[in-house]
């Protein structure tokens, strides 16, 4: 989220990023105010009858001077001094009223605008994930859906407000004595402009003292963290690195001092003019009462105006904010509509088909792919075969396009040209949480959620039983680890499994899929970067998921590419040989050079 400058400052950034106001913008804002419109209208009587209210002490004061002091009438001075509390409470009244319903809608709208984002970026493609930063999508999510509610509170019931009491006390003014009204309005300037000036001058000096403090901050890590430090001993460079520091360290203290000056000066001066103000309506309101310019003045009236003078401030000086507040909430919502408005690509067909796809073979015909933003395609008129109920593997030098191969199948990706068909069935014409039903994928970073053994299994089958959860983890060689917990399987392994060794954590990702019982299993390296005693119990567990099903590996590990039934060989995105074992070590091409680089070094290494 952009950096905000202080009320009634716009900063550069922002500024710059000075969204476009369209009535559709302000229309689509709207609509989610659209579903609590019964709400907003009792605020808004709320607003009123509170700015109303609110008027009663500053004229009852008038009352008090004018007839119970001078009259010396002391049942009216107490009966005068009750109806002003009377008043001030059911004002404060209103005023908590109001804000509960403010804050119920506001809640509400952040709580609908959440939902609707989760459930947006749910479907998103996978790409999204890939290219956006992870921080974005927290901001846009919390931050910015948050800053809702002070839009609603803030920026549009307070402006509500501040017009409300703006007019009623204007109205007050007038109905006394419009000579005098006239003074107290022309005062009002002198409290507003000076905040103003003085306000955008001490934000100058904030900002360019936070600059400087960025500066030190980067002077700090670079030089005095462990990798900064040693290049500043090794290049003797410690002297030179001080001066640097010195004279920014010295630049922020004549700031700071400049900005404690600015902030006296204007306290001075801010407290000159509060003073200032009331004396030039006495002393204009008592020079026409002498001068009988206005004949039915009082000094009730007179000290009323100076009341309400001081009550028109507050909303003259947020009214003149309004267009900043007002740029910043289009920006809150701008950037939060430019999440809502990204295509989910990747969506379900009308007419979605569900073959049987257990037994079925998958068809990869004249496959070209591009990642998102890359110039060059990952796969180039790929074509092949994978038989039902087989077992082939997957191998090529790092950057070919493995991976990519089979995030094509659950359709995590798009193809660019060509189609990717499991049976005869193209996986676009399925119904995507179907195809993806049918898919169990294991993954070279097997990822768990923060919570118990019993909640991450379940996440592949909500209503397993206890036998089906014990089988699934035999299967994957994982279950008499759980029993050796004190919890079993209620024990927390903590955010991402920090908890579980790698080994420990593959197992329970087999033990998902084992759950889920997918008739597509594709294993993305899902053994690489175990040891060989883990590798062991898994590849035990992989073989008797794979059994019945067709199953596609990526595989750096020799004793996975023996098992398969054909070997797929990838290189530049291509398909350049296939074949068994023995076969493609006899051609003498790219898989033989693998084995001679990479598998045969694992053999040694485990030997």
């Amino acid at each position: 989220m952009p950096p905000r400058g202080p009320r009634g400052f716009l900063t550069e950034e922002e500024k710059q990023n000075k969204p476009k106001v369209t009535k559709e913008l302000v229309f689509r804002i709207f609509s989610y105010l659209k579903p609590y419109t019964i709400q907003f209208i009792f605020v808004f009587i709320t607003i009123i009858l509170s700015a109303a209210i609110g008027l009663l002490p500053s004229m009852i004061t008038g009352k008090i001077v004018d007839e119970a002091l001078t009259g010396k009438d002391l049942k009216l001075l107490i009966e005068l001094i009750i109806l002003s509390f009377v008043s001030l409470t059911a004002s404060h009244l209103i005023g908590v009223l109001e804000n509960y319903i403010n804050s119920w809608i506001s809640a509400r709208i952040v709580r609908d605008m959440r939902n609707e984002m989760y459930r947006h970026l749910q479907y998103m493609p996978h790409s999204f994930f890939t290219t956006e930063k992870q921080g974005d999508i927290t901001t846009r999510m919390n931050t910015d859906i948050s800053g809702v509610s002070t839009v609603i509170t803030s920026t549009l019931t307070s402006s509500i407000s501040n017009i409300a009491t703006l007019v009623t006390s204007l109205v007050a003014l007038f109905s006394m004595s419009w000579k005098l009204a006239l003074v107290g309005i022309a005062v009002i300037p002198l409290l507003i402009i000076p905040s103003r000036s003085a306000g955008g001058n001490m934000w100058k000096i904030a900002s360019d003292t936070q600059a400087k403090q960025d500066e030190m901050n980067q002077i700090i890590n670079e030089t005095l963290s462990p990798s900064g430090s040693l290049l500043m001993k090794l290049f003797t460079r410690e002297e030179e690195e001080y001066q640097i520091f010195a004279k920014a360290n010295e630049d922020m203290t004549e700031l700071s001092l400049k900005r404690q000056r600015s902030g006296q000066w204007f306290s001075i001066l801010m407290g000159m003019f509060t003073q200032i103000a009331p004396l030039l309506i006495y002393f204009a309101g008592g020079w026409m009462m002498i001068s009988q310019l206005d004949p039915g003045l009082t000094v009730g009236d007179i000290t009323v105006t100076v009341a309400l003078v001081n009550r028109l401030y507050r909303p003259v000086s947020s009214l003149l904010n309004m267009g900043v507040e007002f740029t910043r909430s289009l920006a809150l919502f701008t950037r939060i509509f430019d999440y809502l408005d990204r295509e989910q690509t990747i969506t379900d067909p009308k007419n979605p088909k569900a073959p049987n796809l257990r037994g079925e073979g998958i068809t990869f015909r004249h496959v070209t792919f591009t990642y998102p933003g890359a110039e060059e395609p990952v796969l180039k008129d790929l074509s092949f075969e994978i038989e039902g109920n087989k077992m082939y593997a997957i191998v090529g030098p790092s950057g070919s396009g493995k991976s990519t191969i089979v995030n094509l199948i659950p359709r995590l990706y798009d193809v660019d040209k060509g189609s990717v068909a499991i049976g005869k069935t193209d996986v676009r014409l399925m119904k995507l949480s179907y195809l993806r039903d049918a898919v169990g994928m294991v993954t070279q970073e097997a990822y768990l959620y923060g919570g118990t053994i019993r909640e991450n299994l379940l996440r592949a089958k909500e209503d397993a039983t206890e036998e089906e959860l014990i089988y699934a983890c035999k299967v994957a060689n994982i279950y008499d680890f759980i029993q050796a917990q004190p919890l079993g399987f209620d024990s927390v392994v903590g955010t991402g499994g920090l908890k579980l060794s790698g080994g420990e954590k593959q197992r329970l990702s087999l033990a998902r899929v084992v759950l889920k019982d997918p008739q597509i299993l594709i294993l993305d390296e899902a053994t690489s970067a175990l040891d060989s005693i883990s590798e062991a119990a898994i590849q035990q567990a992989l073989d008797a998921l794979m059994q019945g099903r067709t199953s596609i590996a990526i595989a750096h590990r020799l004793s996975t590419i023996l098992a398969a039934d054909k070997i797929l060989v990838v290189d530049g995105g291509r398909i350049v040989e296939q074949g068994g074992h023995e076969e493609l070590l006899e051609k003498g091409g790219l898989y033989r050079q693998l084995y001679e680089t990479q598998f045969r070094k694992v053999i040694d290494m485990e030997s």
